[in-house]
């Protein structure tokens, strides 16, 4: 854009094409008539440049020439555009528009880019009036101006833009939005203030003036002494989390899941643990002897070219001594014993686990023959599976798979794993050539619990009247765990009650202290409620004695321990690894038997709801007859494991047969009683006066014989 300036009163700076209309329209109403602008009929018939004009017209107020006479006007006109007349420029004629130039692209991007000269310009006409800028381009031939003749634009690059824009603080200023003048004077600095100045402004009288000052200057001081203590209290505060933070360091550092190494690897020498201290098991013995062996003497088998077995898979339920026989298999072999559990691998750290493992690993190696043990295997050997929570999780049993068995041999390292859920194991961990041996380590029968209860008497002082196979029978289900514990129990109880040796009366306190609780003596049971008790147990007693199949009575007792207000306890001769139909029969008949005591001797109408748990073992025997055992002539055979597949037919007869074998079993109970009333009613005499009864003294109770008072 050109512009023109002009030395005036005032000087103002405008572009070119705004002065030529300007000076334009002045010389027109110089050269025509006033009178002739303001007709109505002249506006009404305005020309189409008029019509089309896009430029702003300007007055002479706004260019600062309302001073200049028509003369000296006239004057200026002239020697801007001194050949540019009135009688020059085109008119409109009659009722028709005159026509104009329009500018065309040339055929070259030469002349379309930078112009050429008026004179070389090529025009066509059309139905418009001259522009003022061509206008003035026509008429004078010696200024340098170049009129581009581009009949389009182009968008310049923005660098241009900004060059070829004219300055215009004004309109930059008059047009800037508030909020951005307010985001660009916001840095501004606030203008500091002098005290004297501020007293001035406040209209502090002199009088006040002093003070003013000096509670200024104190308040000074005070903010300047708090923000020092502020900064003395973050500089101490961030030395103390410096130090704890390197003490923490260090001490992560000298941790052993950085490093990888754990207690672990330190090999136990197991001198003192044999074979002879495991009871109970002997099957399982007898497996591992031969790895004792193998251990103890390779040749004998690599002559014959046998290899020596990788792993041994302890399988049992806790308790049973699965642990004591790994250390036992160390201490015959005279081996280092390596111990370690499933849940030390186990670590938030990435990558610990399996360090551990190849330490653990590598320690053994270095002092083959050994053994190593890993107790509750399931923890750090259970099956892989694809966890996006845990994308790690994998690295400590595929590090424990590839030592057992992979590239590297370890010879001469047994690997024992116990664990109590087999299933939960991965199936390339029990494959044969990692854990080559699977021995499963049960609950011990009556005889192993009678050998476990000798070897755990021996090391208390105890009766020597003590049977502990009587104990054995009554414990059936004990793990060795738990028949120490009841040992222990005894011992306990007869250290309280003051005695010097332990007796089978403190062996059978434990025993039921274990299975149903300890006794309720502070319990305040009427008297009503003893008799009702007393009548209910001695049912049971009764039917038990004289039921053909039953098992043989133990003990009856009134004395309230855990839920229940009494018990009669049951022992079986040896462990039933099956039984008949007539011995379920009889467990039916012995559950029956308190309610159907309650019924006769109380009537229909005072029955009580101690039977509930009796109604409850009663009603799964008759179900397990009906639908696994195959012992319903009506259903005859067949199985049926889930109830809710079956047609409602099905369902209504199973449920027909269980309540027939409970209806029956109630029956011949209720006869059994009955038969023997004046029986019945010694034994319950006998237990409200000494509350709790063994066998013996039930046999002399039933034969009518007296009791010896103790």
């Amino acid at each position: 854009m050109f512009s023109l300036s002009m030395t005036v009163q005032p000087q103002v700076t405008l572009p070119l094409s705004h002065l030529i209309n300007v000076l334009h329209s002045m010389k027109s109403s110089v050269g025509s008539s006033s009178a002739t602008f303001k007709s109505r009929k002249h506006k009404e018939n305005a020309s189409d440049s008029e019509l089309h004009r896009t430029e702003p017209m300007w007055n002479m107020r706004e260019l600062g020439l309302s001073d200049l006479g028509a003369q000296q006007l006239d004057e200026l006109v002239n020697s801007v555009l001194p050949r540019l007349s009135p009688q020059e420029a085109p008119l409109p004629l009659g009722g028709q528009t005159a026509w104009h130039t329009s500018h065309l692209s040339t055929h070259s991007f030469f002349f379309n880019k930078h112009g050429f000269s008026c004179g070389a310009m090529p025009m066509s006409y059309s139905r418009q009036q001259p522009s003022p800028l061509q206008s003035v381009c026509t008429e004078l031939q010696y200024w340098p101006v170049w009129v581009p003749s581009r009949g389009f634009k182009t968008l310049k690059s923005k660098t241009r833009r900004l060059q070829s824009a004219p300055e215009s603080p004004l309109e930059s200023e008059g047009f800037t939005p508030s909020f951005m003048k307010g985001f660009l004077t916001r840095d501004k600095g606030v203008e500091v203030e002098s005290l004297d100045s501020l007293i001035k402004i406040k209209n502090i009288p002199d009088g006040q003036q002093d003070s003013y000052k000096r509670g200024f200057a104190e308040g000074f001081l005070k903010a300047q002494a708090l923000t020092q203590r502020t900064q003395d209290s973050l500089r101490r505060t961030r030395l103390i989390l410096l130090v704890l933070l390197l003490v923490g360091l260090y001490g992560i550092s000298k941790t052993p899941f950085i490093s990888g190494l754990d207690s672990a690897v330190d090999p136990v020498q197991m001198k003192n643990v044999t074979f002879e201290h495991v009871k109970g098991i002997e099957e399982a013995k007898n497996e591992l002897q031969e790895v004792v062996e193998f251990l103890k003497n390779p040749k004998k088998f690599t002559v014959l070219g046998g290899k020596l077995p990788k792993g041994v898979l302890l399988v049992g339920p806790p308790g049973t001594g699965k642990t004591l026989l790994a250390r036992a298999v160390a201490g015959e072999a005279d081996v280092p014993f390596y111990y370690a559990s499933g849940s030390e691998f186990d670590e938030m750290f990435v990558g610990v686990g399996a360090s551990r493992i190849r330490n653990l690993f590598k320690e053994a190696k270095a002092n083959a023959p050994c053994v190593i043990f890993i107790d509750e295997l399931d923890s750090v050997g259970g099956k892989r599976i694809e966890s996006p929570m845990h994308p790690y999780s994998r690295q400590t049993i595929n590090q424990l798979l590839a030592e057992m068995d992979g590239f590297k041999p370890n010879e001469g390292v047994i690997i024992i794993g116990a664990t109590n859920f087999p299933e939960a194991l991965d199936n390339a961990l029990i494959r044969p050539g990692r854990f080559d041996m699977q021995v499963t380590v049960p609950k011990p029968d009556v005889k192993g619990r009678t050998e476990i209860l000798n070897w755990y008497l021996k090391k208390i002082k105890m009766d020597p009247a003590i049977e502990a196979n009587i104990i054995a029978r009554g414990t059936v289900g004990f793990s060795g765990a738990d028949l120490e514990n009841l040992v222990n129990q005894a011992a306990l109880k007869a250290a309280v009650d003051g005695k010097d040796m332990v007796t089978l009366k403190e062996l059978e306190f434990a025993k039921d202290k274990i299975l149903m609780g300890p006794e309720r003596r502070s319990a305040e049971i009427d008297e009503k409620n003893k008799i009702i008790t007393a009548y209910h147990e001695s049912g049971h007693a009764i039917v038990a004695y004289y039921t053909k199949d039953a098992m043989p009575i133990n003990k009856a007792t009134i004395m309230p321990r855990g839920p229940s207000l009494g018990h009669v306890s049951m022992l079986p001769e040896n462990d039933r690894w099956s039984e008949t139909r007539s011995q379920l029969l009889a467990q039916m008949d012995v559950s029956m038997g308190g309610r159907v005591a309650e019924e006769i001797i109380f009537g229909h109408e005072y029955i009580t709801t101690g039977a509930s748990s009796d109604f409850d073992s009663a009603t799964k025997i008759a179900k397990m007859m009906v639908t696994r055992f195959g012992m319903c002539e009506k259903l005859g055979v067949m199985t049926y494991t889930d109830m809710t597949a079956q047609s409602p037919e099905t369902q209504a007869a199973v449920e027909h047969e269980v309540r027939v074998l409970l209806k029956d079993s109630y029956e011949r109970a209720k006869v059994l009683l009955k038969t023997h009333s004046k029986e019945h009613k010694n034994l319950a005499d006998a237990l409200l006066m000494y509350e709790t009864l063994d066998a013996k003294e039930i046999k002399l109770v039933l034969e009518g014989k007296a009791l010896e008072a103790s």
